[in-house]
């Protein structure tokens, strides 16, 4: 009997968790459906990325390095961690935009998995539902976890590294903090600085929080940044230490150094600008997002992509950090409060203030921080629901939700026209729900109801539009929106002059069109590199066309010093290059090699493209 007794609470409670383990279920199986389904539309997606993965499936040095071409001329501008995964799953499956793409799908399904997970264990099944909800339809999060950038496996390892600190400070546990510190060291090899951003919170949360004394404290957050530097520091080591005439040149660098790539291009460069990477800011569209400040994440651009509850949790931090300033240091809701409102604070202000190229996917990165501060302080607002206070605090961020949503969905009149309306009249029925508490049976499941409505609606409207659409190199969620601004290639040197479609019909239209002629000599090219053409997003198309080597010259921006025309010289001395291919007029980088090729070798119209057969005898050409 009185074993019988002791289980009955456990027996009770089993239909409770079944329902919570069949929410997440669905929760989880829905991300799926909405960022697998029908993702190889995107072809290959981002095309530079594309190419570089597949020389990876050809070449394990050219996997180690993440090298843009089979010959490893030179790497990727950033690096590989996130090429390694795409890369592995394309040798077991071959190379497709299917195996490239799903995996990091499959990083956006965990993702959300583990935004659920670090709020459940501090506010329960249903805040972390709803968080899940947020986490899984902000728009760029869609966007991200649909296509090949880097971004994606960067935001799976920034999250665990936030669902391992929460763990770390339930019990001052040095092994779940040393495993933060090695989850974000990894995320500096996949995205390099940016990882970085969320380190601030993480550290500040369990200094102040852990239940422990102070000085153990400091040495664990110490033993923490030392994992950070052995996760991203061995590679980074392999490659300076390796000699430079036998690895790759590093992509983007002017002095082929991973530290120069890492503190200058991707850090310095990006942060404030620099015209020598052409890392340059300024006003841009097609994914490049506004001037910068502190209105940024509001803005035409960015506003869509990331914002449409960022107004939402920052007053539930406020409100939620009021409500716990009483607790104990170690309280667990404030501990997670800190270190999700920091992670969001810290995010939001950096990337608002980058005067470099900014891309408004990279926001992405600011979702989760937003998503558990909806959910951990949506539920401990929710608990005061029985004051005047709570419902009053209740309302007032409910109609600022809608009020904000309603703003968004104007900046994109055509779509959905009715959609703001509805947004509206959901919202104004929350706030009245709420201030009049009607005295009805399930009251509190129908307002919640409503609410989460209020807030989700236009998001998820744009996410199965973000889902629906093919996306290429310049991507952005939602529906397109002509902001009259130029376009991001119109901000590159003054060498360069871009005037060619940009965004996806763009990228398919030279992927899908280019004659056969052209393929089959690229592919009987019998050389170690097909081809070679200055910058590589020429070099990438061709490339995943013909599914040979294509060398990149000059790197991404078309400002490398690799190869050097002497190099280049060499190579073809060794006849190990057949073809050079001048892109059109306006996708010309100036280059001395173009120069060379020009004045040695004549050139030919072969399937719409020219080419230069660099297997002939140089004879000098007359200049035009």
């Amino acid at each position: 009997m009185t074993a019988t007794v002791a289980e009955s609470p456990r027996i009770s409670a089993l239909p409770q968790i079944r329902r919570d383990r069949l929410a997440l279920g669905v929760l989880l199986a829905a991300t799926a459906t909405l960022y697998v389904s029908d993702v190889g539309a995107s072809r290959y997606s981002n095309t530079y990325y594309s190419a570089a993965v597949w020389s990876m499936t050809q070449n394990w040095k050219a996997f180690f390095f993440g090298s843009f071409d089979i010959g490893n001329v030179s790497t990727t501008d950033k690096t590989p961690g996130s090429l390694w995964l795409m890369a592995l799953s394309s040798r077991i499956f071959g190379f497709s935009p299917w195996s490239m793409l799903v995996p990091i799908a499959l990083t956006g399904v965990a993702t959300v998995a583990l935004v659920y997970a670090a709020v459940r264990r501090i506010s329960g099944p249903k805040a972390a539902l709803l968080a899940g909800a947020v986490m899984a339809l902000t728009p760029v999060a869609v966007l991200m976890f649909r296509m090949n950038n880097p971004d994606a496996l960067a935001t799976l390892l920034m999250v665990g590294a936030g669902y391992a600190t929460i763990r770390a400070i339930e019990s001052a546990s040095s092994r779940w903090l040393l495993l933060a510190g090695l989850l974000i060291g990894f995320g500096f090899l996949t995205k390099m600085g940016q990882a970085f951003l969320v380190v601030p919170a993480l550290a500040l949360a369990y200094l102040v929080t852990a239940p422990t004394t102070v000085w153990r404290r400091i040495g664990q957050v110490v033993a923490s940044g030392v994992a950070i530097v052995v996760a991203a520091g061995w590679w980074v080591a392999i490659v300076e230490l390796w000699p430079k005439d036998d690895r790759p040149y590093i992509g983007a660098s002017q002095k082929n150094s991973v530290l120069e790539l890492a503190l200058d291009y991707n850090g310095v460069g990006r942060l404030v600008g620099d015209d020598k990477h052409g890392t340059t800011g300024g006003m841009r569209g097609g994914g490049f997002a506004s001037t910068p400040g502190i209105s940024r994440m509001f803005s035409d651009e960015v506003g869509s992509q990331v914002a449409w509850l960022l107004p939402a949790a920052l007053i539930l931090l406020l409100i939620g950090l009021w409500l716990t300033r009483r607790a104990p240091r170690t309280d667990r809701i404030r501990a997670s409060l800190l270190m999700w409102g920091v992670w969001t604070l810290v995010t939001g202000v950096v990337l608002s203030y980058v005067a470099g190229d900014f891309h408004s996917y990279i926001t992405v990165t600011l979702v989760p921080g937003i998503a558990a501060l909806v959910g951990i302080g949506g539920h401990e607002l929710w608990k005061h629901r029985a004051t005047q206070r709570g419902r009053i605090a209740l309302a007032v961020t409910v109609a600022v939700t809608a009020a904000w949503s309603v703003v968004l969905l104007e900046r994109s009149p055509n779509f959905l026209p009715w959609l703001h309306w509805l947004v509206a009249l959901v919202g104004a029925l929350t706030v009245v729900a709420l201030l009049a508490r009607p005295a009805v049976r399930r009251w509190g499941a129908v307002t919640i109801t409503l609410a989460t409505l209020t807030g989700l609606l236009g998001p998820f409207a744009y996410a199965i539009d973000t889902a629906v659409t093919p996306h290429a190199e310049k991507p952005s969620a939602g529906p397109k929106v002509d902001y009259g601004m130029k376009d991001d290639d119109d901000e590159q040197p003054a060498d360069f002059d871009p005037s060619a479609p940009s965004g996806t019909d763009a990228l398919f239209t030279p992927l899908l069109g280019f004659q056969p002629e052209f393929v089959t000599r690229l592919q009987q090219a019998g050389t170690e590199w097909s081809a070679a053409t200055v910058g590589c997003r020429d070099a990438a198309v061709p490339a995943l066309a013909s599914l040979t080597s294509v060398m990149c010259i000059a790197g991404f921006n078309g400002n490398d010093p690799a190869p050097t025309l002497e190099q280049f010289q060499d190579y073809i001395a060794a006849r190990q290059v057949h073809y050079f291919i001048l892109p059109e007029p306006s996708r010309r980088f100036k280059s001395p090699i173009t120069k060379w090729v020009q004045a040695n070798y004549p050139g030919s119209v072969v399937g719409g493209q020219m080419l230069y057969d660099l297997t002939r005898p140089p004879q000098p050409q007359p200049q035009a």
